[in-house]
């Protein structure tokens, strides 16, 4: 109880939560304080460096679907009692569900990475990054390096006394490079970071492998070619592309979506919904990746989830609320953006399990088509799985092998129909370098993807030829 030690003398905190709390399904009290940076060179100059700190607390109680909360950036007691008097009477005292194992597997360092290392020592770092980018060659006109750090304490104190705590480190850097040649400029990106210290970041070989494919990205759209439209086989690359089974298909498969049916898999579970060598989990408790949680928003202990599983369809990601309607059980998915969000089902690690087939059989039985290493924007529609993606990286594939770079590539397909075009997924699982983030509802919150190499059949691509 550091947070609420360190801001309200009250010691009835405790008492009054479960006073308030036993008299609903559910709910509890939330506290947090984040600490986060944000530093941008561009034009070979500081162009913003940021430091904030913020802290509050979310109280929430909940009848059935219903919810009222209540939530402040003033974390005492008059703001306390203030939404305990706005959140009183109401409640069908009806008794909440028991919780709980109160501790889970430390799956990141508890310190905060922005007191570790100096402003004049990170500054000094993006200055270093952007001097070697530019003495690649003469054809670099622009380099833009940005680091991001963020260090989230919770508390969560819920009915019968049960408080959970977490502190979560996140850390990321961003590398941009444009090159110019014979008139043409194109830019890539490289992106890395995760639940650790900023020295993993700091570290010269992992900072010069993202100059140097950032770089390898802007020179291969320099020679890339314009892309005929029209239905063709299409093969994914490993890791950054799993962001289209995350869009497509993963947000169809959170619980509340499901639970108010307007999910184009509200009704499949136990049926086939892709190829049985499609097998798709979220799995929380991988050790220092951006999207695992030690526990969720709601005080669950993260967890592996199996979402289809050769194919079948096994079930969805829930949060407490959805899971108690749906008679589940909370997977921990239960996420929210800060003290004032109410948490919801959302993703964590999202990702394709390994198939049988090595990287270089996908592309040498693909007589035609196109292989897609990295994708940039992309939207959906739950209800009917609809998606488009623009491939930011992709070249085509002519009687098995990969042959030159193409631009303006489109992908456009149904989420739960494309699972049934996958001919062959790969040995080569990979997941993606630490830099996703998910919107819902207004809500952004830091996840993983990730799969292995995988062919599809037939996939609509939007071109520009």
């Amino acid at each position: 109880m550091k947070l609420i030690k360190a801001n309200w003398e009250d010691k009835k905190i405790t008492t009054e939560v479960d006073k308030l709390v036993s008299g609903y399904d559910d709910g509890e009290l939330f506290v947090e304080e984040v600490y986060s940076e944000n530093i941008l060179l561009d034009d070979n100059r500081i162009k913003s460096a940021s430091y904030d700190n913020d802290k509050g607390f979310g109280l929430r109680a909940v009848n059935e679907d219903k919810i009222k909360f209540y939530h402040s950036s003033q974390l005492n007691e008059t703001s306390f009692n203030k939404a305990l008097k706005s959140l009183s009477n109401g409640g069908n005292k009806s008794q909440p569900e028991k919780n709980y194992i109160k501790t889970n597997s430390q799956l990141y360092i508890n310190s905060n990475p922005l007191s570790l290392i100096s402003l004049k020592n990170k500054i000094n770092l993006l200055e270093k990054i952007n001097n070697f980018a530019r003495k690649l060659d003469n054809s670099v006109k622009e380099v833009s390096v940005s680091l991001n750090g963020n260090f989230q304490n919770i508390e969560i104190i819920k009915a019968g006394g049960n408080i959970f705590y977490d502190s979560r480190p996140l850390v990321r850097m961003n590398i941009s490079i444009s090159v110019q040649k014979k008139n043409k400029i194109e830019t890539g990106s490289y992106g890395f970071g995760g639940r650790y210290m900023y020295d993993k970041l700091f570290k010269t070989a992992n900072w010069k492998c993202a100059v140097e494919n950032a770089y390898k990205q802007a020179n291969t759209k320099l020679m890339a070619k314009e892309i005929p439209a029209g239905e063709q086989t299409v093969v994914l690359g490993p890791g950054w592309p799993g962001i289209l089974l995350h869009e497509a298909i993963g947000h169809g498969l959170e619980g509340d979506f499901n639970r108010k049916k307007t999910s184009a898999f509200h009704d499949l579970v136990g049926k086939k919904v892709a190829s049985e060598q499609v097998t798709i989990v979220d799995d929380g408790t991988i050790p220092e990746r951006r999207g695992s949680l030690t526990i969720d928003d709601e005080g669950t202990p993260s967890q592996n989830t199996m979402l289809i599983e050769n194919g079948i369809l096994k079930g969805f990601m829930h949060d407490r609320l959805n899971a108690k309607l749906m008679k589940k059980k909370s997977t921990g998915n239960g996420r929210r953006q800060s003290y004032s969000h109410i948490p919801m089902p959302r993703m964590t690690n999202t990702y394709m399990l390994s198939g049988n087939f090595e990287h270089e059989e996908l592309i040498k039985s693909t007589k035609k088509g196109i292989y897609a290493t990295q994708f940039s924007g992309g939207q959906v529609d739950i209800t009917s799985g609809k998606f488009v993606f623009s491939a930011s990286e992709a070249y085509e594939i002519i009687n098995g092998k990969i042959g030159k770079p193409l631009k303006g590539a489109t992908l456009i397909g149904n989420g739960p129909e494309i699972l049934k075009e996958v001919t062959m997924v790969g040995n080569n699982l990979k997941l993606d370098n630490g830099i996703g983030t998910c919107g819902k509802e207004g809500q952004m919150v830091p996840v993983g993807v990730g799969q292995p190499s995988l062919k599809i059949k037939k996939l609509t691509v939007g071109g520009t030829a």
